[in-house]
């Protein structure tokens, strides 16, 4: 698995993570939405701390710098 994300990516990724959290901590989101979205910040969170994410390869994106 090559790497195929950036710093700023992952840090983009976490605090949107934290964001859901705190959305449902604070019971702001419920239900079905809060379940689906507190998914999401968990597959945004395992993918910004491993550093590839898979939909990225298929599109051919990679937001993570190369050395020259």
């Amino acid at each position: 698995m090559k790497k195929n994300m950036g710093t700023t990516d992952k840090a983009i990724r976490v605090i949107i993570a934290i964001g859901i959290a705190l959305l449902y901590y604070f019971d702001i989101i419920q239900g079905t939405l809060a379940y689906i979205l507190m998914a999401l910040a968990i597959i945004f969170l395992l993918t910004s701390f491993i550093g590839f994410c898979p939909l990225y390869k298929p599109f051919g994106i990679n937001t993570c710098r190369t050395k020259k």
